[in-house]
Order: structure tokens, then C-alpha cells, then sequence
């Protein structure tokens, strides 16, 4: 059940992303499901995988790498994807910040720290 409102309160972040950013465009709340859970799969099977082979950079940059690769991945996820989009990398890596900290936010305050 918690997954399923984490999946939820992903694709409402979404929505808010793509309306606080007129690169990021969403076709509707399908759309934004569709989109989170590709996100999420995206960020568990690949993500793990590009910070590794880009661990040299990521210790050269101080972490800062992170954040493009997470906008990459985000960016790519806009690509793939119908009733997604994000115009250009710059608009991922902003994007993938924004989603990060609207997701964060919404899942702290409905669910709380009760585990």
C-alpha cells in the first residue's frame, strides 16, 4: 500500500515540476504515472550503473556530477516517453532537482516517519 501512495504522491510531484517549468511538459495525470514509474526504473536499474563508470569525475567535481547525471536520466526518461517531455538538459538537471525536492517533501508530509 505505502509503495502505491509513494507511486501517487511521485506522479502529483511531476505534475507540480511541469507546471512550475514551462520546459517540462506533462500530458495529464496517466502521463505522470506512466512517467514516475519509468523515473523510478530508470533511477533503480541505470542510475547505479552511470555512478560508477562516472565515479572519477563525480570525486573530481565533489559530487556535483550527481546531479547531472540524474538530469540526464531525467531528460532521457522525457525523450522515451509520450505525453512527457523536457526541451533540454539544462531543463533535466532543474527538473530532476525540483522533482527530488517536491517528491521528498509530499512523502514526508503524508506519510510521515511512522516505520
Amino acid at each position: 500500500m505505502k509503495l502505491l501512495i509513494v507511486w501517487l504522491l511521485n506522479a502529483l510531484a511531476l505534475l507540480a515540476v511541469a507546471y512550475l517549468m514551462p520546459s517540462i511538459h506533462v500530458a495529464g495525470f496517466g502521463s505522470a504515472l506512466i512517467a514516475a514509474a519509468v523515473i523510478g526504473l530508470v533511477n533503480m536499474l541505470v542510475r547505479p550503473v552511470l555512478v560508477i563508470l562516472t565515479l572519477p569525475v563525480t570525486v573530481l567535481t565533489l559530487g556535483l556530477f550527481l546531479l547531472v547525471i540524474n538530469g540526464l536520466l531525467f531528460f532521457f526518461v522525457g525523450h522515451i516517453l509520450n505525453g512527457f517531455a523536457v526541451e533540454s538538459l539544462l531543463s533535466g538537471i532543474i527538473g530532476a532537482v525540483l522533482y527530488s525536492l517536491i517528491s521528498w517533501a509530499l512523502i514526508a508530509l503524508i506519510l510521515g516517519t511512522k516505520d
